[in-house]
């Protein structure tokens, strides 16, 4: 599988941006989708994740309330929509995906993504 994301930008604080990453290759039935980020100088962390089978979504509490993740399963494609950025939202936004369905709280976790594509840069102006 081949993950490609995109959408990232250049976009003043309270702004919006939508991501999207897109599945090529092989397919499965289902993919569950996780999007995570690193700052500059920080280690990479969760931001939201949308499970395969029934599309329940789970997000970190840095982005809750102002992020939405869904998926397209006919174009293989997910997205993220992020709303009111702020400059610390500014990072690199990775795109994962894994063929398995687990419990929500296990969405957070790299170690269960098995394809990982290059992130998109998005950066917030103050």
């Amino acid at each position: 599988v081949q993950l490609q994301a995109s959408g990232g930008g250049l976009v003043q604080a309270g702004g919006s941006l939508r991501l999207s990453c897109t599945a090529s290759g092989r397919t499965f039935t289902y993919l569950s989708t996780g999007w995570f980020r690193q700052a500059p100088g920080k280690e990479r962390e969760f931001v939201a994740a949308i499970r395969g089978n029934d599309g329940h979504p789970r997000y970190a509490d840095a982005v809750k309330g102002r992020s939405t993740i869904s998926r397209d399963k006919a174009k293989n494609m997910a997205y993220l929509r992020m709303n009111s950025l702020r400059p610390e939202d500014t990072a690199v936004y990775y795109c994962a995906v894994t063929p398995k369905n687990y419990n929500t709280g296990s969405y957070s976790r790299e170690d269960i993504y098995d394809y990982w594509g290059k992130g998109t840069l998005v950066t917030v102006s103050s």
